[in-house]
């Protein structure tokens, strides 16, 4: 995961916000050993450990993943952590369709280049990056621009150049400036039909990451709502940013199927029966 500079691991847990890198490195949430805590009982409590092997039994860091700060008042999380990858260098395609973009993307990702990003970028370029040791990546390189020969024309940027165009993808600065905006989980075979399907009846800005497992979509004007979740077959679809006003009155979060609904119920009101922590943030 990559969590941003601004952020904090404290954010990256709570939100299980998970970087370009998520594919090959896992969620946030696969990077959680332990956690220490307090509840909205007012009781003291840990899970996990210090160690990747650990006691089994409930898995109470990854529960902690993703709750908004609605379970407990974390006090301590413990992290694996990978080391810094040596070098980077990207493939960069221009002029792909959506349809021919996603391809390419889950060609890399199934293919033996061991890649660790892939992303279709509102200016139309598709990016896919590949990291490690120099020479590896070299010869990764190599394999990649056979693999994707029928693609087009690739060229390859290396060094600081690419670790900027990642960053750009994983905090999504292009839509810095937009009113509103949409982050879309879904099967990446899905992302061309459902962008197209989104587009037809307005005209968003949008960025592909994960080989395009997510999607993320910029408005202005208004929200879209009926339009970006009435199109979405199979997936979720979470309002990130908009004014307040309309935060009041749209659900922020994908509707929760009742049984998930209730579960999610039970399981808060096990750590917060008054409801102190957070209140309102999930619903």
């Amino acid at each position: 995961f990559e969590p941003s500079i601004s952020g904090s691991l404290g954010g990256v847990l709570c939100t299980n916000h998970s970087g370009p890198r998520r594919f090959k490195a896992g969620a946030a949430r696969d990077h959680i050993l332990g956690v220490r805590g307090v509840s909205g009982r007012g009781e003291i409590f840990k899970g996990g450990a210090r160690v990747v092997k650990n006691v089994t039994g409930y898995d109470m860091p990854k529960l902690m993943a993703g709750s908004m700060g609605t379970l407990a008042a974390l006090t301590t999380v413990t992290f694996k952590v990978l080391p810094k990858p040596e070098t980077e260098e990207s493939a960069v395609m221009t002029g792909l369709n959506l349809e021919r973009a996603v391809a390419a993307m889950s060609a890399a990702a199934s293919s033996s280049c061991e890649i660790s990003g892939a992303a279709h970028l509102p200016d139309g370029r598709t990016v896919i990056r590949l990291e490690g040791i120099a020479a590896s990546v070299t010869a990764r390189r190599e394999t990649l621009e056979k693999l994707l020969a029928s693609f087009g024309k690739i060229e390859i940027l290396s060094g600081n150049g690419s670790r900027k165009l990642w960053i750009g993808v994983r905090d999504v600065t292009a839509f810095r400036d937009a009113q509103y905006v949409w982050r879309v989980s879904l099967p990446p075979s899905n992302a061309p039909a459902y962008v197209h399907a989104v587009s037809s009846s307005s005209k968003p800005l949008f960025l592909l990451d994960w080989a395009g497992g997510l999607v993320w979509f910029a408005f202005d004007g208004e929200p879209h709502v009926d339009v970006v979740r009435g199109v979405l077959k199979e997936g979720h679809a979470s309002l990130v940013r908009a004014p307040e006003d309309v935060r009041h009155r749209v659900a922020v979060f994908h509707p929760r199927q009742p049984a998930l609904a209730a579960l999610s119920k039970r399981v808060k009101e096990s750590f917060d029966p008054m409801g102190v922590l957070n209140p309102g943030r999930m619903g």
